[in-house]
């Protein structure tokens, strides 16, 4: 079922041409609020793009193997997590996500696991349950997609 969507696709760091490098600069320099402005299409001239979804996803999971710092740390604002929370959801939400999306997912929950339960005990919230609820839908809507193109390829 899922055969076509397994094989390795391509990302920025397999091929780096121009565009690539340029997309992974911009992501880098972008805060919270600009990357849901990416994510939401509302920056002119920058398309989101699975590749950007990934980098995005990738560049808010990243420790520092040095100083063991990511992108959240437990001393945040609580205005950041939120908005960081927000942000993944947003990603996963977005019809451009892929299989690698979602294992970066399962990263940010396993990189933030503490930060989220101590956010929603503290605020109430049920964020652990949405990000679980936002990889099942996203599964979900990839074996969707994988269905539909075996139809695809069996109707030509």
């Amino acid at each position: 079922m899922f055969g076509n969507l397994l094989k390795k696709k391509e990302t920025c760091d397999d091929k780096m041409d121009d565009t690539c490098k340029e997309l992974m600069l911009k992501i880098n320099k972008m805060n919270l609020t600009e990357m849901r402005s990416y994510i939401n299409n509302k920056i002119k001239d920058l398309e989101p793009s699975t590749e950007g979804l990934n980098l995005l996803l990738e560049r808010l999971t990243k420790v520092e193997s040095t100083s063991k710092k990511s992108y959240i740390n437990s001393d945040d604002m609580d205005s950041k997590k939120k908005k960081a929370f927000d942000l993944v959801l947003s990603v996963m939400g977005n019809k451009k996500i892929n299989i690698q999306s979602i294992e970066l997912m399962q990263i940010f929950l396993e990189v933030y696991e503490e930060i989220i339960k101590d956010y929603d005990k503290e605020h109430k919230d049920i964020y652990s349950s949405r990000f679980n609820d936002a990889i099942s839908n996203g599964v979900a809507m990839i074996e969707v997609v994988s269905n539909m193109t075996n139809k695809l390829h069996v109707l030509s």
